[in-house]
C-alpha cells in the first residue's frame, strides 16, 4: 500500500494525465451558464445549449439577462430539466444585473458570505455554488462532486456519505495555487469519467494500490 496526500494526488494525476484546462469556456459568464446547464446531464448536451445561447447573445450578460423564459427554454432544451434551469439562469443573471455584471463588486459586497448568497439563488446547490466560487470568483474551494466522492472512497477515505461530508474532510488548500485547485477539479472529473464507474474499472487505473491521507482541517475553515 502506498500513501498520498491531497497535493501528492494532484501532482501524480497532473504528471500522468497532463493539464486539462478546466473550466472549458471563453468567458466567466459562459462558465456560469455551463455550470447551471451541466446539472444532471452530460457535457455534450451542454455544448448544444451553449452554442444556441452564444448564437443568440454572444454570451454578453446584458443580452442573456434580457431573454425571457420561453426564449431560454427553447435555447437550452438539449440540456434537459429546461424549465428549472431556465429559471435558475434568469434568477442568477438578474442578480448579476443588480451589480452591473461586475464580478469584483459582487465579491466585495458579499465578502466572506458569497457562498451563502449563491446558495440562496434558485437552482444553485452546493456543487454549483463551489464551481462558481472556484472558476468565476477565483476562490480556492474544493468541489466534492460525485466523481470525487467515489474516487476518494476507492482510495480508502472513510466517512464519505455525500457532498458535505467530503467537504468537511478536505484539508485547507494553502499549498495549492488557485490555478492548481482549478486544474485539480478538471483532473478528478476526467479521471472519474473513465475509472470510477465501479471497482473493476478503478483497478485498471494508475491509482490502484494507493491510499489517500487527508490531514485534519483547521477549525472554522468550512462553513
Amino acid at each position: 500500500m502506498q500513501y498520498l496526500t491531497l497535493y501528492q494526488l494532484y501532482q501524480k494525476m497532473l504528471a500522468i494525465m497532463g493539464p486539462q484546462g478546466w473550466w472549458p469556456a471563453d468567458s466567466k459568464f459562459e462558465i456560469i451558464l455551463g455550470a447551471i446547464l451541466v446539472q444532471n446531464t452530460n457535457w455534450k448536451n451542454v455544448e448544444k445549449s451553449l452554442a444556441n445561447i452564444k448564437e443568440k447573445t454572444a454570451y454578453l450578460p446584458e443580452k442573456v439577462s434580457q431573454l425571457n423564459n420561453e426564449q431560454l427554454i427553447h435555447l437550452i432544451r438539449p440540456s434537459g430539466f429546461y424549465k428549472n434551469k431556465s429559471k435558475a439562469i434568469m434568477d442568477v443573471f438578474q442578480w448579476l444585473r443588480e451589480y452591473n455584471f461586475d464580478l469584483e463588486k459582487i465579491k466585495i459586497a458579499h465578502q466572506g458570505k458569497l457562498r451563502q448568497q449563491l446558495l440562496s439563488l434558485h437552482g444553485i446547490g452546493e456543487e454549483t455554488a463551489d464551481v462558481l466560487l472556484l472558476y468565476v470568483f477565483d476562490e480556492k474551494v474544493f468541489v466534492a462532486d460525485k466523481y470525487t466522492q467515489k474516487l476518494f472512497t476507492f482510495l480508502q477515505v472513510e466517512g464519505i456519505k455525500n457532498y458535505r461530508s467530503l467537504k468537511k474532510l478536505i484539508p485547507v488548500l494553502d499549498n495549492f495555487s488557485l490555478e492548481q485547485v482549478q486544474e485539480f477539479h478538471g483532473l478528478l472529473d476526467e479521471f472519474g469519467k473513465i475509472y470510477v464507474k465501479n471497482q473493476p474499472a478503478f483497478a485498471t487505473s494508475f491509482l490502484e494500490g494507493y491510499r489517500l491521507i487527508l490531514t485534519k482541517r483547521k477549525q472554522g475553515s468550512y462553513e
